[in-house]
């Protein structure tokens, strides 16, 4: 596993590289004073950060503002590619979250990723660099964010749900957990959150199914395993968050697949 520490990545306003992550991975809480682009080309990473946990699918990206504290973990072996760019170039300084990933910023991302540290930001690299900047601004932001919490309580329930998220005990249980009544319950848990219970947990279970999926589970048996009670409810909800069935969202080309 690389470490952002061993390059020079002051040497040019973008700068990166390509690196496998073992499985059970993690990196504790920590910043950088550049702005993170990484691009996850299989497996899964969790990335806590702004009060939020992110899941980075495969052909997704997640941009992470300099100085922003967060900690990543991969449950499963990641191959992944981060960039790193100047903050004055950061197009949104204040947020981190998810982004679709375009062909385009795709083949940048990769290419980008492999430039010397001493790239010419008057020749070809450097507007390479440029574009992709450019393209960054154009993507869309994806559903991948799970909003945390902050009264320990609540998190009992959450952290109850994430490790278990078929965990089909009702509303007045779950109150009962974070030692709440149901009405106080509900109020906090929104108010926290921005979402009801209900809400969130559907966000938890989609987070939970994609790494089974990318491990050639079927869609059955994640659709069971994460809580729904039939696979064809499970594959709606997945169509309307992520915009395609589960099988067309694990058979994107990856990056050994495009030549």
């Amino acid at each position: 596993m690389k470490h952002s520490a061993d390059y020079p990545l002051a040497s040019r306003p973008i700068m990166g590289f390509a690196d496998e992550y073992p499985a059970g991975m993690l990196d504790p809480r920590h910043s950088h004073a550049r702005s993170q682009l990484t691009y996850c080309n299989s497996g899964v990473m969790m990335v806590s950060a702004d009060e939020a946990l992110f899941m980075l699918p495969p052909r997704r990206a997640i941009w992470i503002p300099a100085g922003t504290e967060h900690e990543v973990q991969c449950r499963g072996p990641v191959s992944a590619y981060t960039l790193y760019i100047d903050p004055e170039l950061d197009p949104d300084p204040q947020t981190a979250r998810v982004i679709e990933v375009s062909d385009l910023v795709r083949a940048l991302v990769f290419e980008v990723g492999q430039f010397e540290p001493t790239y010419d930001m008057d020749a070809r690299e450097g507007n390479i660099a440029r574009l992709l900047l450019s393209e960054i601004r154009r993507m869309a932001v994806t559903p991948s964010d799970l909003p945390m919490p902050q009264d320990e309580r609540l998190l009992r329930v959450c952290h109850a749900l994430i490790e278990d998220p078929a965990d089909q005990r009702d509303l007045d249980a779950w109150a009962s957990l974070a030692a709440m009544g149901r009405r106080t319950f509900t109020r906090a848990f929104r108010r926290e959150t921005g979402a009801g219970l209900a809400t969130w947990r559907q966000q938890v279970r989609l987070m939970a199914a994609i790494p089974m999926l990318e491990a050639g589970k079927s869609v059955a048996v994640v659709a069971y395993e994460v809580g729904y009670e039939s696979p064809s409810a499970f594959t709606a909800t997945f169509h309307k968050v992520f915009g395609m069935p589960p099988s067309a969202f694990i058979n994107q080309p990856r990056e050994d697949e495009a030549d």
